[in-house]
């Protein structure tokens, strides 16, 4: 048996173990006969399948073995060989040893050994384990009872395979042997799918092409990563490489079944170079310029290049400059950053400087031409040009020392500016590029350029935008005892650009905070300017202690002035319906425990008590701008301990789901455990968001705390000129009771003038009430009147209006705030415990 060929995988030491066992045992039943009719090779399988040893049959004629018309048998063959051909197929009769008759379907391929010169022929064919039981056989086969019954094809391998290629195609199992072949397939090798099931590729053809693909089909066994070639498999006619199918693009993918586990290979053979073109041009449309990222970008074009295109590809820019970069300004050396760079082979070793560093191109060298031509170019490394080049590059000699042959050099031109160039090189793929080769990496780098250029240009501008954005937006939260705070921004997908979203946190009088969240429609520096002029607003309107609904018609009235200021000289605003603006404000007392809400045209908030989670029914207002409709606040109680979510409309738009589910996905991050109030936001957006967000979104989720009864005191005054004194006493004492006797002195002094005033010109009922959270002192004077007083500077010889300038001088903050009843006067100090 020396001489009788083994196929690949099956020689000894050849290690070759599929990576999962298919589900039958199949073997190639291999024989030999030479010119002369007469048996010359018999391997296992031929044994297998027809029962004779090697000593049975080698020597002696072929047919002997055929159960038929041995006369006919020999005649087809006969006529097979006079016209030249190389191979043919069919289905004979074989005689088994026991006597029986098996119908069998055999390939055989004509053959020159190494070193001989008679041919002689190569017969194949597939056997299963067990194999065909031969008809008339009284017994089954000794060890052989029991065996399953071949089954067919895998069903979903094959429709796998056929659902995501319209080309020529076939799939291979694990054991790298035919499970399934379309049309195209069988036409290309004139053989249909049940000759050649159970085959391999080097059996079905045996030439070093079939061999190489093989090879690249065990690669993608082992690290499930497609590989690709150009050499196609010969032509089924003409039995050499030199057919007119030589050449085909060949992908080899792996199969996975719905657990991710490797079932198979599919083998894809492209339409020649149209198809190719027009596949790669595909690709390059979906994958170049996802983003306005530039390396990433440069990235993806080294990606879709390598190794479709090339087998290695690099990516230099140009450094960013205000103007065009003509022929003319290109000229002499020319340094460029690497931005990006693939290669077929592991680690990139083609690339002398790695992505991020600098290279300069001598001024004779093929990228400096290229540039300073403003056209790409085919070179051959034997060629004069890059013979120049290498002497004066080490860039050019590293390339020389991984065996490439064929380079292309591309500008990366744009809107007529010059912004780099793509090398590519070929030195695995031993076809050298070709004018249509430069064309389609022109039109694939054309691309790429568009897309840096709008990156460059879309750059400062987004840059600017989102530093403007985040020096507008609070950096620290504000220390305050009512509300534990967490937040998040997340800038919208920069395709869109940054949007005018904010948020606030803003303490207010009594120990109250205010929450704002707000929205700014559209994107870019426009939207972020009037957004920090919206929150200054906010800001302000606050500080004078608005209820929220008239809050936000103050806002609505700035808005409208603010659409007028940006109208054109035909008087439309700038932009459809001049600048649109959502809000949302709310006010939490923790004293009472109750918030007391307003929105304008925003999403509702989401609460989350001890019981139950809900939409808190807030009235929808118009968004502010459109002027004469009016805002309706509501108040609430909220337990402690309850959550309450202000948001933006980012975070519930959803591209494959409705506003429902958006609603239930949030809601399901809200009620999930956590222990901070940041994981309560990680967890919403985790459950909101399955991708890039197309708007800004903004997250604000505050904890409510209530202030107990013991740090609160409350008393009802008379209005008459001696309950000051007696005023001055409990607050004494209560300062006593909370240790903080050292604010004694000034707090008799801010006590004494508050309720002064209000006797003296406030209406009854009086109340005085002091307040202690943290570190601050709060004394509040209430009455029924609507007036508010005012700090005046008194004249040498007045008598009265030192009050409140008394006041503003001893406390730390001051100011009045108007409620239903009338109206109130408070003051704040930062305070020490006696204890420190």
């Amino acid at each position: 048996m020396e001489h009788l060929p083994t196929p690949p995988g099956e020689r000894p030491g050849e290690a070759e173990a599929p990576l999962e066992p298919p589900r039958t045992a199949t073997v190639t039943a291999t024989a030999t006969v030479d010119e002369h009719g007469i048996v010359t090779g018999w391997d296992e399988g031929a044994r297998r399948l027809l029962g004779y040893e090697p000593s049975q049959i080698i020597g002696r004629p072929a047919t002997r073995l055929l159960a038929d018309d041995a006369g006919e048998a020999a005649r087809r063959a006969a006529g097979h060989q006079a016209a030249g051909e190389d191979r043919w197929n069919g289905t004979v009769v074989l005689r088994h040893r026991d006597g029986g008759r098996l119908e069998q379907h055999l390939l055989a391929h004509r053959r020159t050994p190494t070193g001989g010169a008679a041919t002689e022929w190569l017969l194949l064919c597939a056997v299963t384990s067990p194999p065909p039981r031969p008809e008339n056989c009284p017994q089954d086969t000794p060890g052989e009872r029991g065996q399953e019954e071949e089954p067919g094809a895998p069903r979903e391998l094959k429709e796998w395979a056929f659902a995501q290629s319209p080309c020529t195609l076939a799939v291979f199992g694990t054991d790298l042997r035919l499970i399934a072949a379309n049309t195209g397939m069988e036409r290309a090798l004139s053989l249909t799918e049940a000759e050649m099931r159970g085959l391999r590729l080097v059996d079905i053809a045996p030439h070093p092409v079939g061999e190489e693909i093989q090879a690249r089909m065990r690669r993608v066994l082992q690290d499930g990563q497609p590989q690709w070639t150009e050499a196609f498999l010969p032509a089924a006619h003409a039995g050499r490489a030199d057919g007119p199918e030589s050449g085909r693009p060949v992908s080899l993918t792996a199969l996975r079944d719905g657990a991710g586990r490797l079932r198979g290979v599919c083998l894809t053979a492209y339409q020649g170079h149209a198809e190719r073109e027009r596949m790669l041009l595909n690709e390059a449309g979906t994958r170049i310029g996802t983003t306005l990222d530039i390396a990433r970008t440069a990235q993806e074009l080294t990606d879709v290049a390598v190794p479709r295109l090339a087998d290695f590809a690099a990516v230099d820019l140009l450094p960013a400059r205000g103007g065009e970069a003509g022929a003319t300004a290109l000229a002499g050396p020319i340094t460029m950053r690497r931005a990006a760079v693939r290669s077929v082979l592991e680690g990139n070793p083609e690339s002398p400087v790695a992505v991020g560093e600098s290279s300069t191109y001598p001024a004779l060298s093929p990228v400096a031409e290229c540039l300073a031509k403003d056209r790409g170019a085919l070179y051959e490394m034997t060629g004069p040009a890059l013979a120049r080049w290498a002497g004066q590059d080490p860039g050019a000699a590293r390339l020389r020392e991984w065996g490439t042959h064929s380079l292309m050099v591309v500008p990366l031109r744009a809107r007529g500016t010059t912004l780099g160039a793509a090398l590519f090189s070929r030195h695995h793929n031993p076809a050298p590029f070709t004018p249509q080769d430069l064309q389609l990496a022109e039109e694939v780098t054309a691309r790429a350029a568009l897309s840096i250029h709008n990156a460059r240009r879309h750059t400062p501008e987004r840059t600017s935008a989102m530093t403007l954005q985040r020096s507008l937006l609070p950096r620290v939260l504000p220390e305050q005892a009512a509300l534990e705070i967490a937040s998040r921004y997340l800038p919208a997908d920069p395709l869109a650009g940054v949007g005018g979203d904010w948020f606030d946190v803003i303490p207010l009088s009594g120990a109250r905070v205010a929450l704002v969240v707000g929205d700014v429609v559209g994107h870019g520096i426009r939207a972020s300017a009037t957004m920090g002029r919206l929150r200054t607003a906010v800001r302000t309107l606050a500080d004078v202690d608005l209820p929220p609904d008239e809050l936000l018609t103050h806002l609505d009235d700035l808005v409208i002035h603010l659409s007028a200021d940006e109208a054109t000289p035909e008087g439309v605003p700038e932009g459809a319906g001049g600048i649109g603006v959502t809000c949302l404000y709310a006010v939490y007392d923790p004293v009472t425990r109750r918030c007391t809400l307003a929105r304008a045209g925003h999403p509702p908030p989401a609460v989350v008590t001890p019981d139950a989670a809900y939409l808190l029914d807030v009235p929808a207002g118009p968004p502010l701008g459109l002027g004469g409709l009016p805002f309706e606040a509501t108040e609430t109680e909220l337990p402690e301990g309850s959550l309450l979510a202000l948001y933006t409309d980012g975070l519930l738009e959803r591209r494959d789901h409705d506003i429902d589910e958006a609603f239930d996905k949030m809601f399901a991050g809200l009620v999930r455990p956590a222990h901070t109030l940041d994981t309560v936001c990680d967890h919403v957006l985790t459950a909101t968001l399955t991708h890039r967000p197309d708007d800004d979104i903004v997250l604000l989720i505050a904890r409510t705390r209530a202030l107990s009864a013991d740090r609160v005191a409350a008393w009802d005054l008379q209005p008459h000129p001696a309950v000051v004194a007696r005023v001055r006493q409990n607050a004494i004492a209560q300062l006593s009771t909370w240790g903080l006797t050292q604010a004694g002195f000034i707090t008799e002094l801010i006590v004494s003038e508050l309720v002064t005033n209000a006797i003296r010109y406030g209406k009854p009922p009086v109340q005085f009430r002091m307040i202690h959270h943290n570190t601050t002192l709060i004394c509040e004077v209430s009455d029924t009147s609507s007036t508010t007083p005012h700090m005046r500077r008194a004249r040498f010889y007045d008598e009265g209006g030192r009050g409140l300038l008394l006041v503003a001088q001893l406390a730390d903050r001051w100011g009045t705030r108007h409620t239903p009843t009338g109206k109130t006067i408070w003051a704040e100090q930062i305070v020490t415990p006696d204890s420190e």
